[in-house]
């Protein structure tokens, strides 16, 4: 009997902890493993912020080298900037509040990305994903048809990252693997240590997609012109001050307005933008400020890694990363286009931002508020 093939990965290795023990634990698997860098973004403008897109290079070389893989730098710049950078700044300069994590998921790490270890002749891509790739259910699987897989959250509640995953299709899912999924991060760093990565105690990167240490609003003032306007009162329309750029905020942002609180510490927040005068429409912070909280919206751009739903159905979504799964009645009104109605009134729903679908801790699939 022939011993089976060992399948070939590669792996996205970022220079952070996750990524680095993805490729130990699918080395320890007996993998062909290979590990890449995706070169996204290297602020070549000297523009704004820190990309420490050199030291990662560097620390993921390192790990390579350790766990005894090879190692590539893949330059994937145009394609960030077209199918990312510029959908971003498309958004924000449109009024919307895009994600760029969701879409750099969707059509660079597996897209590009996939395409390029697709054709250097790689089975799969595997990344540092807190998320879980598991066996589509038998009434989901089609004699004679590749094998279908289900996306559940991560193990660790407060590292689960398969909101981020919510547009990718089915084909993707099937090229992707996710060795942490199963871990707590403390479990992680402790692989790492014992491994003696350099990443081990490497802090977590909390900045934009491979762009780096950089905070939005200093990104956006670099790359989207200013267009002041006025800070509007939502219930009486009195004008209490002027903005630089409808840009710079989002429907339920707090701080940074421009506009003190009243006498009796009544705090003002973002309730929506009016196009026609360029205005930010702000109201004081309760469950009546208008439009603040919302009971039903719609969905556009929907995409499923299962089988879609094609009838109302009870689901639960998870309005923005970080929220609690809340309960939710799905309406479709054709295959790309949904209306949403939630058991409890949401707050803060912003078009271009993306509502995440599940079945309990299974990742459906999403779309786009409108």
């Amino acid at each position: 009997m022939a011993t089976p093939a060992r399948e070939r990965i590669l792996v996205a290795l970022s220079g952070g902890v996750d990524s680095s023990v993805a490729a130990l634990l699918l080395k320890r698997e007996g993998c062909d493993l290979v590990g890449a860098y995706m070169k996204n973004w290297i602020n070549e403008d000297h523009i704004v912020g820190d990309c420490p897109w050199q030291q990662d290079i560097v620390d993921a070389r390192a790990v390579a080298e350790r766990i005894g893989i090879e190692f590539h730098v893949v330059n994937l710049m145009r394609d960030y900037r077209e199918r990312v950078v510029d959908y971003l700044l498309d958004g924000y300069s449109r009024g919307l509040t895009p994600n760029p994590d969701v879409m750099c998921n969707r059509e660079i790490k597996f897209g590009v990305f996939r395409a390029w270890a697709k054709d250097h002749g790689f089975s799969a891509v595997a990344t540092g994903h807190y998320a879980q790739r598991v066996p589509a259910p038998e009434d989901e699987q089609a004699p004679r048809e590749a094998p279908r897989w289900a996306l559940r959250e991560g193990a660790d509640p407060n590292k689960d990252q398969s909101y981020f995953l919510t547009l990718l299709s089915q084909d993707q899912v099937r090229d992707a693997r996710f060795p942490i999924g199963h871990l707590l991060k403390p479990e992680l760093r402790a692989l790492a240590r014992e491994a003696g990565l350099v990443t081990a105690d490497k802090k977590d990167s909390q900045g934009i997609c491979f762009i780096g240490e950089v905070k939005m609003q200093d990104f956006l003032r670099a790359y989207v012109p200013d267009r002041p306007g006025p800070i509007v009162r939502a219930q009486d329309n009195r004008e209490l001050g002027r903005h630089r750029g409808l840009h710079y905020y989002t429907l339920g942002q707090r701080r940074g307005i421009g506009v003190p609180s009243n006498t009796d510490h009544q705090a003002y927040v973002v309730v929506g933008k009016r196009a026609a005068d360029n205005a930010l429409l702000v109201a004081f912070e309760g469950p009546k400020a208008p439009g603040l909280f919302v009971n039903e919206v719609r969905v556009h751009g929907l995409q499923w890694n299962c089988p879609p739903v094609c009838t109302q159905r009870t689901l639960e979504g998870r309005v923005r990363y970080r929220d609690p799964r809340v309960r939710l009645d799905f309406q479709p009104e054709d295959d790309r286009t949904a209306r949403i109605r939630f058991h409890v009134p949401q707050r803060a729903l912003a078009s271009g931002q993306i509502l995440a679908l599940y079945d309990g801790p299974r990742l459906l699939g999403g779309g786009v508020y409108l």
